[in-house]
């Protein structure tokens, strides 16, 4: 009994902790969200303000052009997540049923670029996407501000973000489902493509909800991608191509006219304040990541589901 009270301790002290590493940074980002800027060198604030304002949230959003960029962004992840669902579900259920000569060994080279880093890559995606533009037309360029059609293209044909995982995923899901519904199926007059849709998606909804939660989640924080391709700009934002490049608009937003008494209030100096730039950046990252938040709380049980039932640890 002693041993296993020990255990236990040590069990809750090791949960303690991993809670206080997630949800630490979250919290630390909504206490300088909503700080006023003059608590910025005031030593004795450090967790919670002395004078709350919406300061901070306002010049984030001025910064991200944030409701045109948080409407891109769901756009193109919303797009871009269907269309890894369509391939990477296809993909998965052909290498977990339908059995052909190298199936394996495609599988394997799949996985093997889970380990590839992306800019090892893209000078093959420039030529990929160069090969689509001359079988599209010459007129159609790919790359550009606004071009978001490059990431669906990408993820339509197996090449989008992190699609070997969402493929190993429906992969193990689909060889846990009993064989004998696929043979009903097929006894009752349904091909491949009637029993993959109406047998195996109708029971995948746990692992399609993690894969759509998983996509929608790395091309929403996706920047990598979004800078190769040039698809974010003035006129086609996105929030984290626009956090990339915030400190450099910082200075330039508040000497405008309307801010003089602030600046005046906190310090002439406080354009070239690293801790005020820091405060807009988390910021600008807590307004980022809030819709994320509030959607992970309606899908949190699927999600969990999936994960269970498709063998993904970590």
């Amino acid at each position: 009994k002693t041993g296993e009270k020990l255990v236990a301790i040590l069990r809750g002290f090791i949960f303690f902790g991993l809670s206080f590493i997630i949800v630490f940074p979250i919290f630390q980002e909504i206490s300088l969200a909503f700080r006023d800027p003059l608590d910025l060198n005031n030593k004795l604030v450090n967790w919670i303000p002395e004078n709350f304002s919406l300061f901070n949230v306002k010049i984030s959003i001025i910064l991200l052009n944030y409701w045109k960029a948080l409407w891109n962004n769901v756009k193109v992840s919303t797009i871009s997540t269907v269309c890894q669902l369509f391939a990477t579900s296809l993909a998965g259920y052909a290498l977990s049923r339908l059995k052909f000569k190298g199936s394996n060994i495609i599988f394997w080279l799949l996985m093997l670029t889970l380990i590839v880093p992306p800019q090892a890559v893209s000078l093959s995606r420039t030529f990929y996407l160069g090969l689509f533009e001359k079988l599209l037309g010459h007129t159609l360029k790919l790359k550009g501000t606004g071009k978001t059609i490059v990431f669906y293209i990408t993820s339509l044909t197996g090449q989008g973000i992190r699609a070997a995982l969402f493929i190993f995923l429906f992969r193990q899901f689909f060889r846990g489902i009993p064989v004998e519904l696929e043979e009903s199926a097929q006894i009752d007059g349904a091909g491949v493509v009637r029993t993959f849709i109406s047998v195996m998606l109708p029971n995948a909804r746990g692992v399609i909800t993690t894969v759509a939660l998983f996509a929608f989640v790395w091309q929403w924080n996706d920047v990598y991608y979004t800078s190769m391709y040039e698809v974010s700009g003035d006129t086609y934002p996105m929030l984290t191509a626009k956090l990339v490049t915030m400190s450099e608009r910082v200075a330039a937003l508040i000497l405008q006219p309307q801010y003089v008494n602030i600046v005046k209030t906190i310090g002439e100096g406080i354009t070239k304040n690293a801790l005020f730039t820091e405060t807009l950046l988390n910021t600008a990252a807590l307004l980022i990541m809030t819709p994320l938040l509030i959607a992970y709380l309606f899908v949190q049980r699927l999600f969990i589901e999936g994960v269970e039932r498709s063998g993904i640890v970590g």
